[in-house]
């Protein structure tokens, strides 16, 4: 269990123990490169600041998102008026015997590569996902057949009241883009992964495989959030969009993708509140269409 240095914390600065930014641009803080502006934000650099700052935020009942990569999230014009809480200085990765452990912050994509060199497989999937540790194992990210909760073994989280805790995997309810962490009740500071024995050659070859189908099939050469909305049950949400005629359709910056109408990507100078009122937009219309409501993968703030 890791324990927390309370003293230290305490004397680095007046509030909360932390320097704050204010006023920030959300764009930045988000793969869709749109966005309000933010009041606040935070970069905590261990994860007993991280620890304490939540702690702190509680304490003084003020409203705090916890973000990795930002490649799931869009703040509306009118801006988020709390705090944002990045992690990406917590991204020390260790090995073990059996796997992997990664903080947080860890970029997905630089662990499976770490995989890759020490012949350990099953992080293929990973590869190329632009989301942080924390992030993947939030919403179970997946693809090419591959998701977290198949190599996942635990996770070291706090909760509110800053209490450490590890929650095993079946403990932390992963399902399909779902994990317990959606109740916003327990912030993930680390996890340990189990992967198989492999070839480090064969393993690369993979993700250069998998890598090569995002290029052709997604649309990579521009800001995005990824897939805008989860598969439905027995649909494709890109062929269903695909096929109620909206491939290109755009509101302001915001447009349907040409190259796979599953996401949504910003064409230049889209605002927060384009990229929102595109996704309800498109979400109404397939119902209207087709009787299948979709549902958003991207999270709006």
């Amino acid at each position: 269990m890791y324990i927390c240095n309370w003293e230290i914390i305490a004397l680095k600065n007046e509030t909360y123990g932390f320097s704050f930014e204010y006023r920030v641009n959300g764009a930045t803080l988000s793969t869709m490169k749109a966005g309000g502006e933010v009041y606040r934000v935070a970069r905590p650099a261990t994860v007993e600041e991280l620890v304490a700052l939540i702690t702190e935020l509680e304490s003084a009942g003020e409203e705090y998102i916890i973000l990795g990569n930002g490649s799931n999230v869009v703040f509306t014009s009118a801006g988020y008026s709390g705090t944002v809480v990045l992690t990406t200085a917590l991204n020390a990765v260790r090995d073990t015997e059996e796997g992997i452990v990664a903080q947080a912050g860890a970029s997905l994509t630089a662990v499976a590569l770490r995989a890759a060199e020490r012949g350990l497989t099953g992080l293929e999937f990973a590869y190329g996902i632009p989301g942080t540790v924390g992030g993947g194992v939030y919403m179970n990210a997946g693809a090419y057949g591959g998701e977290i909760k198949d190599v996942l073994v635990s996770v070291l989280c706090a909760d509110k009241r800053g209490r450490l805790l590890t929650l095993s995997a079946e403990a932390a309810e992963l399902s399909y883009r779902h994990s317990l962490f959606k109740n916003k009740e327990y912030c993930i500071l680390e996890v340990t992964f189990a992967l198989g024995k492999g070839d480090s050659a064969s393993i690369k070859s993979k993700m250069a495989e998998n890598m090569a189908k995002r290029r052709d099939k997604q649309p990579l050469d521009y800001p995005s959030c990824g897939s805008a909305f989860k598969r439905p049950a027995g649909h494709f949400a890109g062929a269903l969009i695909e096929g109620c005629g909206l491939k290109g359709f755009a509101i302001g910056g915001a447009a349907v993708s040409e190259k796979h109408a599953g996401f949504v990507i910003n064409r230049g100078g889209a605002s927060g509140d384009d990229v929102a009122t595109l996704l309800e937009t498109v979400r109404d219309r397939v119902f209207e269409e087709t009787g299948v409501l979709l549902e958003r993968e991207i999270e709006i703030y």
